[in-house]
């Protein structure tokens, strides 16, 4: 594991929650059209039940961090990710980041599955806002690390789950972020793609980029991270160094069986 590049005082927060909360309105009755439904909207006759997917979560992370997100089913993992990667907006809180953020929580979320995975990689080049040019020079590399080969020029309606999450993380990780943000992606593909991802991810953890992500798998956390967080039922329950977090979360995972 990489050495943290500067000491732990002079490292700055580069991402600061302060009592975020995310509330949802989940509709009570079952609505058997969409005609019934706006009927029921302007009538004001839907019954809704508030949901708090988090509540009062308050934490940083310090550049070069790994910070290891985890929790059951249901805690809010995937839901916290999606705040900080601006996905959501909070119901209540503030968040500040600091530096050029790349979030990979829905690998391939801007692909057009009727264009072929080489069109795909500018297409999402572009949304990941890099020029043409920029994915032009990249493009060998991807294709290389995406082992896609002669696959490249078919279109993406016709890729497997895992295919095109490996088209994916080969053109999020081209360029290096300040801050990386991973929502299981590395269960995709085989073990040995599995183990290449977490090469290079692990290359940029040497350079010092700042990662938050989420996994079931302990072993993975305890391998990859400095740092670990722990939800329950949308609360922060424990957070610090990554082996304690970790100690804490088995427990719980013992207290459940």
């Amino acid at each position: 594991m990489g050495g943290d590049i500067v000491s732990e005082e002079t490292r700055k927060d580069v991402i600061t929650l302060s009592h975020v909360g995310m509330e949802f309105h989940l509709n009570k009755e079952k609505v058997d059209s969409l005609k019934e439904y706006f009927i029921k909207l302007v009538k004001h006759d839907i019954a809704y039940t508030e949901f708090w997917a988090l509540k009062d979560v308050t934490f940083s992370v310090k550049q070069g961090d790994r910070v290891g997100i985890l929790g059951l089913n249901g805690a809010g993992k995937s839901t916290l990710m999606k705040v900080i990667a601006g996905v959501f907006k909070p119901t209540e809180g503030t968040i500040e980041k600091q530096g050029v953020l790349a979030p990979m929580i829905e690998l391939g979320a801007g692909f057009d599955m009727q264009y072929t995975g080489a069109e795909n990689i500018f297409l999402y080049g572009a949304v990941l806002g890099h020029s043409r040019k920029f994915m032009e020079e990249k493009f060998d590399e991807i294709v290389e690390f995406s082992e896609l080969g002669k696959f490249i020029d078919v279109p993406l309606k016709n890729y497997s789950s895992g295919m095109k999450a490996r088209l994916g993380f080969s053109i999020a990780t081209v360029v290096r972020p300040d801050i990386l943000i991973l929502d299981e992606v590395l269960s995709v593909g085989d073990a040995k793609f599995r183990k290449k991802c977490e090469n290079r991810i692990q290359s940029m953890f040497d350079k010092g980029v700042t990662v938050i992500f989420v996994s079931h798998s302990t072993s993975q956390v305890l391998r990859m991270c400095n740092k670990g967080i722990l939800l329950e039922q949308g609360r922060l329950i424990a957070q610090g160094d990554v082996e304690d977090v970790v100690s804490v979360y088995e427990a719980k995972m013992s207290e459940n069986e």
